[in-house]
């Protein structure tokens, strides 16, 4: 057994806290635990907003997936369509 020195203001938010017959040590356990959850318990999970708002990241996300290389693409046809043709050609001729 330990013995702790509290001010009177949080001794008094405690006691206010007490249930029944409860001492001061299993007051103090059952807040500690109240306030300290089990984290495997909660682990994964998030708030709806938060799940949502994820959803949506993730979702812009898989759309957008390889977006820059097609823009790429897309712009050095537009820049030199001949010389996009022939590269197109070698490609071709390279995957056979």
């Amino acid at each position: 057994m330990k013995t702790i020195g509290l001010t009177d203001e949080v001794y008094e938010r405690l006691r206010v806290r007490k249930r029944g017959d409860e001492s001061v040590s299993d007051l103090v356990d059952r807040l500690i635990d109240e306030s300290n959850p089990d984290w495997k318990a909660t682990f994964g999970t998030l708030p709806d907003e938060e799940a949502s708002e994820f959803e949506t990241i993730a979702l812009r996300s898989a759309a957008s997936h390889g977006q820059a290389t097609r823009q790429q693409h897309a712009i050095a046809e537009l820049s030199d369509p001949l010389d996009s043709e022939a590269k197109r050609e070698d490609e071709s001729t390279n995957e056979t």
